[in-house]
């Protein structure tokens, strides 16, 4: 789960589980409100009923139970019972409903004054009166139906309000945190995009100096000591690599010229002849490093109109210069617009030595010294395919096709440093262009160069 993500959860969650509390407590409290008050107006019911049986001597029960009936007071399905200081029932209300009491109740009002208690869909609120002559007990029973209606409007409210709110939060929430994440996401598709080939990016910082900032500033510290030393590794590379082709010059000039020599007996002109190879071998290892610690140098330089289809036959004029008999069968597809496509933004030498480079390794790697080499187009690119016939690679060695001195099981027999196609890899990187790899057939192995048009 992404961090964004996380946060938005948290948050709404705790939300929803506080807004849950609060209603709940509203809820219980309102409840516990209504019961007090319905209780008091019991209460208030019950004692007026008495006050007029004790007080008012005119008064007898069938008066009380009209004046009962119409009393602005007046609880829906109410019952009322007076009991005298014997447990006698003096008064009873004219409604129907049943009020289930027992001595034991009365006993007890006597004790504790007053009670408060439910039965099932009713009310029971009890109270003793005590006067000078005798004592009395009054018992009355109600439904409070208009504050049990509006606790149950209560609950729709509240459920509905928890309903529409929470998922507003959540969406809200979720808002407010990519809002807030945009300058991480931004941060992190920077540093995606960073490689060997644009180590001066940096990450642009505010100044508010929040977390972000923060972290952006401690990245572009790092990456300035990072691309210090990657240029302190390259200059060291390019500056090895100048050095010792000095040596190695002045070593092939001089064996060259001891097996020119008529007098050199034919073992030792075999022997030098061998070392003649290990140092030629040796020098184009070096040439090979010396190109990769100059690419990126040299990737704002020269960067001109070129045409892909010149640099391309100049290639292969210079392979056939070192392989007389590569055999390269060309060819290219027809299209009105192929003329414009072949005009790309580059440096000259460098794609010349990634197309060289290709055709080189057409060459080593084929079964009958034949490579196709073939320009086409598509929507979005121009298409260089080069491929021949031969050992293929499988696919552990093609994930890998591309690393430094990688070289696959085809190549025991050939020499090599397996840093050529790393060459050709740096220089179309460098030109935003791509390079593939597959076997579209048994023993055929096909590059494609993707230039964007």
């Amino acid at each position: 789960m992404t961090l964004k993500n996380r946060i938005s959860l948290l948050v709404s969650l705790l939300f929803t589980i506080l807004f849950g509390l609060a209603s709940t407590v509203i809820f219980i409290l309102y409840s516990n409100y209504r019961k007090e008050e319905f209780r008091d107006r019991l209460e208030i019911k019950a004692l007026s009923n008495i006050k007029l049986l004790v007080n008012v001597k005119q008064i007898d029960n069938q008066l009380l139970k009209i004046i009962d009936q119409n009393s602005i007071n007046k609880l829906y399905d109410e019952k009322t019972l007076v009991f005298d200081s014997n447990y006698k029932l003096i008064y009873s209300s004219i409604d129907d409903a049943k009020i289930n009491w027992s001595v034991e109740d009365l006993k007890y009002l006597k004790k504790n004054k007053t009670f408060f208690k439910q039965q099932g869909d009713y009310e029971v609120y009890g109270v003793f009166y005590d006067t000078n002559d005798k004592d009395f007990y009054a018992l009355i029973s109600a439904t409070d139906d208009y504050g049990k209606k509006k606790l149950l409007f209560l609950r729709y409210t509240l459920v509905v309000s928890y309903i529409f709110f929470t998922t507003i939060c959540w969406l809200l929430t979720s808002f407010m945190v990519r809002k807030a994440m945009n300058p991480l996401l931004a941060f992190h598709q920077k540093i995606k995009n960073i490689n060997e080939n644009n180590l001066d990016t940096r990450i642009a910082s505010n100044s508010t100096k929040n977390e972000v900032d923060l972290l952006a500033d401690e990245f572009n510290f790092m990456m300035d000591r990072i691309e210090v030393s990657y240029q302190k590794q390259k200059e060291f590379t390019a500056h090895a690599s100048h050095e010792l082709r000095t040596p190695l010059s002045r070593m092939t000039s001089q064996i060259e010229n001891a097996i020119a020599d008529p007098d050199i007996k034919p073992k030792n002109n075999s022997f030098l002849n061998n070392i003649l190879a290990d140092v030629n071998h040796l020098g184009e290892l070096i040439n090979s490093l010396l190109i990769l610690s100059k690419i990126d140098n040299r990737s704002a330089e020269n960067i001109e109109i070129q045409r892909l289809d010149e640099i391309l036959f100049s290639s292969i004029e210079k392979i056939n210069k070192t392989f007389p008999d590569f055999v390269i069968l060309f060819e290219m597809e027809e299209s009105d617009d192929l003329d414009t496509a072949l005009e790309i933004k580059g440096n000259k030498n460098l794609l010349e030595i990634a197309i060289t480079n290709i055709l080189k390794n057409a060459y080593i790697y084929s079964d009958n010294k034949q490579a196709k080499v073939k320009i086409s187009t598509d929507h979005y690119h121009l298409i260089v395919s080069i491929s021949n016939t031969g050992d293929t690679l499988n696919e552990e060695e093609q994930k890998n096709l591309f690393e430094p001195f990688m070289r696959g099981q085809n190549s025991k027999r050939t020499s090599g440093f397996g840093l050529g196609l790393r060459i050709v890899h740096r220089i179309l990187t460098v030109h935003k262009a791509n390079i593939t790899y597959s076997t579209p057939n048994i023993n055929t192995n096909l590059f494609q160069l993707f230039f964007e048009l």
